[in-house]
């Protein structure tokens, strides 16, 4: 058959399994072509994860308090060819042969073949011929199908996910749905099974599986393997802990606890024998390391029958080093809430029901919202970060992150503040996450003299300071970001208890050799920032940022009564804005203005990273007259942060206008790259900079690459300008490279894997709604454009229905404070203090 036909028939037949009914909500969908880098990750916030690919298997085992992209736990009792997690199902019609297949699709091609031929985990074992893949993060599902077989079946994976909901959207858990529908007029009996090996010890880089043992357990309808430690296997040691495998399925229940050893391939021979007989397990005992424990669910299907077994698996490991440090143990904080994995089970596996329903509420809301497909996608799938090994939360409370992963390690410590500045997901659905992140930065990080250390160090009672590194760009965003944390939450105490760091952070722009040590309003000092490297001299990037910190930290001071404050920030900001306007707009766009230091002494201590790059009046790595793709990222915060234009509203959209005329590539094939290569080939995408005039012989490092991050920023600042076409075309092109086949949607990469900067993605809602909520003032606003939209303020989430001079706010979760709401452009209306609950609306009429 010739290739194009054989596309024809799998894309018909993808579209017929497209078609398969499913409760759960769909945002995109991925045919069989665009799912071979699928790896969508379930757990909870600070819990680690384990991802479900897009043919249906369980991959990437990240519980362990570390990265561990490509991990598969092996079963090695089966020499040469080493087993990995499956879950599998059995088959028998009447008057016909069992048999049994994995409950996935077929090998990806990025499988190339090795040694011992075929890389792919379990490959030898029969499957689906079809998989396509369906998703609205947190809900997966992988559609198997098969010609020849009298079934279908729907493989789900999601973990809670309730925007305000912190405690139930934090569980150590991924929750497996096997929907099994019989296609055929006979009834067909099936019995699904889950197997994994018990790699306690081991997590994936470090450590060793001992003599760990598998318990067979049941309470309160609750029945499966418990999978402990051996002795060997330190209490203290970052490998340590429990994970479970249980189901509360109806049906025939078998097990093992153990695989019989074999050389070959015989172990699994033997288990495969014993599977296909009568689809029940019969129990195996072993003293060999890792071993395998398989739990399995028999049913039958009455013709046209469709039935959801499912499965759960928990885990508990209490251990984390501070940033790679092995002899530092923070711990995490969710194992602190448990005995061990049976105990999640037992806890939480009864609640599923509702916490499923929440869930979807959240995402049907969402995903029903009237703005563009791309910017829900953008924003939605990027939410999983947050989710995955990139955050986590210490046993004493606190939440960091890194700026990414590597496959087996962190990239980039500290919670860095001048990559999280640009992440805008967390604080609009999980308020209380972001607030604690505040708590850290000022709290913790900030010393008696008002430097914020970039990179905070662990722990945190005795380290936090000791980095002793200040960015520009991150400080100055961390007080644009505790500004917004206050406005979203109305919480008063939480501004008055840092405000004296707060106030101190600013402060420090003007000590001797700073950054504006003449108090001007304009940075001109050593300014390390985000692209790794100092820049000497007024520059967009530092100098928007200032200038949004200069209008939070008045607001702030304004509503605690310091006027004396006041007047010094509206007096900087005001003459800041004058000079960017007169001096860095070259009637395209704003430019750095190159200021060498005379020496290292010029330098206040803790301004400069690497001294030996500084040569004084030629300094290496500089913006110059660049067209940076993120220089407005300053005025982006200052928009959702609603305090209005930083400099002129005209020279922003001309800004804007010259970052596509300048920045934008359609094809990357002829684009010469000096660094790292996240777009490549046939891709479009914005450059981080372009030199239409002169350029620093040594620009910044990074200026001849792409990174999602940046892109989906300037695509925000193009969509408060309205120039949304164009907005929406770059997020198309970062989407379009993360399409399942070339790269995984779940996983926009910088520095690392899943990368902080990239939740930049859910200001494209905040800006396609004009949505503004203050919890301060109890005001709400809105678009005026007819339509029922998505919002949600760290606390509270829910739609508001627009109609011309009408607009219908539904409470869906938490509760909801007003006394004004307005319509963008429309007008502003006061009301009397309603407070809205769950469940409940409020008309509003103009």
């Amino acid at each position: 058959m010739k290739l194009d036909k054989l596309r024809l028939l799998i894309l018909l037949f993808s579209s017929s399994i497209l078609a398969q009914n499913t409760d759960w909500p769909v945002l995109k969908s991925y045919d069989q072509y665009h799912t071979d880098r699928i790896a969508m990750p379930v757990g909870g916030i600070g819990t680690g994860t384990i991802s479900l690919t897009g043919r249906g298997a369980l991959e990437d085992w990240e519980i362990m308090s570390r990265p561990a992209k490509g991990f598969n736990p092996l079963y090695t009792g089966v020499e040469v060819i080493n087993r990995a997690p499956f879950f599998s199902i059995y088959l028998r019609e009447e008057n016909k042969e069992a048999q049994a297949l994995l409950l996935e699709g077929p090998v990806p091609i990025k499988y190339d073949e090795g040694f011992y031929g075929s890389k792919a985990p379990n490959h030898g074992l029969p499957r689906f011929n079809k998989a396509t893949f369906q998703t609205a993060y947190p809900f997966g599902q992988v559609l198997l199908s098969d010609e020849n077989l009298p079934v279908t079946v729907t493989v789900g994976a999601f973990n809670p996910l309730i925007p305000g909901n912190t405690a139930d959207s934090s569980l150590p858990m991924a929750i497996l749905s096997y929907k099994v529908k019989n296609t055929s007029d006979k009834p067909v009996t099936i019995s699904l099974a889950g197997n994994i090996p018990n790699f306690i010890g081991y997590d994936g880089k470090e450590g060793k599986p001992y003599q760990n043992i598998n318990t067979y357990k049941e309470e309160n309808g609750l029945k499966g393997i418990h999978f402990t430690a051996g002795e060997e296997v330190e209490k203290e040691s970052y490998q340590y802990g429990t994970f479970s495998l249980t189901t509360n399925s109806e049906g025939e229940i078998s097990y093992r606890t153990a695989w019989e050893p074999g050389d070959w391939g015989n172990s699994t021979l033997e288990f495969w024998d014993d599977y296909t007989d009568d689809g029940l397990l019969e129990e195996r005992t072993s003293n060999q390391k890792n071993n395998m424990g398989s739990l399995a669910v028999k049913t039958t299907l009455a013709p046209n029958e469709e039935k959801d077994i499912r499965f759960f698996i928990t885990w508990h490991f209490p251990n984390r080093p501070a940033w790679g440090n092995q002899k530092a143990n923070v711990g995490n904080y969710y194992a602190t809430q448990y005995a061990d994995s049976w105990e999640v089970a037992q806890k939480h596996v009864k609640r599923i029901p509702e916490l499923e329903q929440q869930s979807q509420s959240f995402v049907e809301a969402f995903i029903g919202s009237d703005i563009s497909e791309i910017v829900k996608e953008a924003a939605l799938f990027n939410l999983a970060h947050f989710r995955t090994q990139l955050a986590f939360k210490t046993k004493s409370g606190y939440y960091l992150g890194w700026e990414g992963i590597k496959d087996n390690d962190g990239s980039g410590t500290g919670t860095c503040t001048h990559v999280w500045n640009y992440e805008q997901t967390i604080p609009f659905l999980f308020g209380d996450i972001a607030q604690n992140m505040r708590e850290v930065e000022f709290g913790f990080a900030t010393d008696e003299n008002g430097l914020m250390s970039y990179r905070i160090h662990l722990p945190l009672e005795t380290k936090a300071t000791s980095f002793g590194l200040a960015a520009a760009d991150g400080q100055m965003g961390s007080i644009m970001k505790y500004y917004r944390e206050w406005q979203l939450s109305g919480d008063d105490d939480f501004l008055k208890k840092n405000w004296k760091n707060v106030k101190k952070a600013l402060e420090f722009c003007w000590i001797p050799k700073g950054w504006d040590p003449d108090k001007d309003g304009v940075m001109e000092g050593s300014q390390h920032n985000t692209m790794d490297v100092e820049y000497y001299g007024p520059n967009p990037q530092m100098g928007l940022w200032y200038l949004g910190a200069l209008r939070a930290t008045e607001e702030m001071a304004s509503y605690l009564g310091d006027k004396k404050f006041v007047k010094t920030c509206r007096s900087l900001y005001e003459n800041g804005s004058k000079y960017m306007d007169e001096n860095l707009f070259n009637g395209e766009y704003y430019i750095q203005e190159i200021v060498p230091p005379k020496h290292l002494d010029s330098i206040a201590k803790g301004l400069i990273r690497v001294k030996r790059r500084l040569v004084p009046n030629d300094p290496q790595y500089q913006l110059g007259e660049g067209v940076l793709v993120d220089q407005l990222v300053g005025q982006v915060m200052a928009h959702i942060l609603d305090l209005g234009y930083l400099v002129n509203k005209d020279n922003i959209k001309k800004t804007n206008e010259s970052i596509l005329k300048y920045n934008y590539r359609k094809n990357l094939m002829k684009h010469p790259n000096f660094m790292r290569s996240y777009a490549y080939g046939n891709e479009s995408a914005l450059l981080m900079a372009h030199y239409p005039k002169d350029r620093p012989k040594q620009p910044f490092p990074y200026f001849t690459e792409v990174m999602t991050g940046f892109e989906h920023t300037a695509a925000v600042a193009m969509m408060y300008e309205g120039q949304t076409e164009k907005a929406l075309r770059t997020i198309q092109d970062i989407r379009n490279r993360y399409d399942g086949k070339k790269r995984n949607p779940f996983n926009e990469a910088e520095y690392g894997h899943h990368y902080a900067r990239s939740m930049m993605a859910w200001a494209g809602v905040l800006a396609s709604t004009e949505f503004h909520y203050s919890g301060v003032e109890k005001s709400m606003r809105f678009t005026s454009k007819p339509g029922t939209y998505f919002w949600s303020n760290g606390c509270g989430w829910g739609t508001c229905e627009v109609k011309k001079g009408q607009a219908k706010i539904n409470v869906l979760f938490g509760q909801l404070e007003l006394k004004s709401f307005t319509l963008q452009n429309v007008g502003k209306k006061k009301l009397k203090a309603k407070n809205i609950s769950k469940g409940e609306s409020l008309i509003i009429d103009f």
